[in-house]
């Protein structure tokens, strides 16, 4: 009752605010979650959970919580149109984590759609298509509920097929995800990343792809695991990442179809997604200086990843190589 009359006043402000969208009465089946935001106790005992008005219901307890945590609040979450439900307990406590600092080995990443992730040490992942390769099934199902009588039980039926297809492609990307950014965390200790433009993304003529690839989801996986493990993790600005040289930082412009990066000035030649993301990582590395690091404890501290030395991060030449192209998954 508490989170329904918040919902509402936070609806109407909105309303308000923007001019359009009065608030409506929501149908059966539009609450997709609520929220009990206050407990005086462990509501968890065991493998069952005491939720006001609904009493002890039976859960499978992922992790049990630490000693000294509170419960602040518990969310319940309904999925696959009321079939599998989650229960979300937040605890609070009052130790303070410090941020990560800039340590360890560095790496840059960039992301696409010919290969899902490259990083400036040369290895990539090719990138799953999770949707595309379930689409045709899923179309199927969504045609044999269309055919179906709406509000019958054999729509119901058909709509919960349809619903267990979506839910089960967003499990496996979200479990790809969750693997990759724990592999990057295994290769360094600081990782950098392009702050791309999602919504952008979604709007162009590879929409599908980029919806399907999912890159603000793994961003924020990976942010969360960074966090989580220890690793410094930050954004850099993504443009021109792909359009300058690594090696001596000239500008070679090249089209999307264009997949190799040649160099003119100094006849440095590798993949393109590889030079973006050692443009990433020369960028990182000069937004972590520019905040405060000092380039002393930048050579002894950070341990650079794809690159021979510091003196290549300075803007001083090297000669030209081939770099190998490892899998992060063997």
């Amino acid at each position: 009752m508490q989170t329904t009359i918040r919902r509402l006043h936070d609806t109407w402000e909105g309303f308000q605010r923007r001019g359009h969208g009065f608030p409506r009465f929501k149908k059966f089946g539009q609450f997709k979650s609520f929220v009990f935001p206050q407990f005086k106790d462990n509501p968890v005992n065991g493998f069952t959970i005491k939720l006001p008005k609904i009493g002890e219901v039976p859960i499978n307890l992922h992790r049990p919580i630490p000693d000294g945590f509170k419960v602040k609040q518990v969310r319940v979450l309904s999925r696959v149109r009321g079939k599998q439900w989650y229960v979300v307990v937040t605890i609070e406590s009052g130790v303070s984590v410090p941020s990560v600092p800039v340590h360890g080995r560095a790496i840059g990443i960039d992301l696409g759609l010919e290969r899902f992730l490259t990083a400036s040490d040369g290895s990539f992942q090719q990138r799953p298509k999770f949707f595309k390769s379930m689409q045709r099934k899923l179309k199927l199902l969504q045609r044999r509920a269309a055919r179906k009588q709406k509000g019958s039980q054999n729509w119901e039926k058909a709509q919960i097929e349809v619903a267990k297809m979506h839910h089960r492609i967003a499990n496996r990307r979200k479990d790809f995800h969750l693997k990759t950014a724990h592999k990057l965390c295994d290769q360094a200790q600081t990782i950098f990343a392009e702050d791309l433009n999602i919504k952008g993304l979604t709007r162009g003529m590879l929409r599908k792809d980029c919806m399907d690839a999912a890159f603000g989801q793994f961003l924020s996986l990976t942010e969360w695991v960074c966090w989580k493990r220890g690793v410094y993790f930050a954004k850099v600005n993504p443009n021109g990442t792909s359009q300058t040289c690594p090696n001596c930082f000239a500008t070679v412009s090249k089209d999307l179809k264009v997949r190799e990066h040649h160099c003119p000035e100094c006849s440095y030649r590798t993949h393109r997604d590889h030079a973006a993301a050692e443009m990433v990582l020369h960028r990182g590395l000069e937004q972590v200086s520019s905040q405060g690091l000092r380039r002393n404890e930048s050579a002894c501290q950070v341990g650079l990843s794809g690159v021979y030395d510091l003196d290549k991060w300075r803007g001083t030449g090297m000669p030209n190589c081939e770099v190998g192209k490892p899998a992060l998954y063997p």
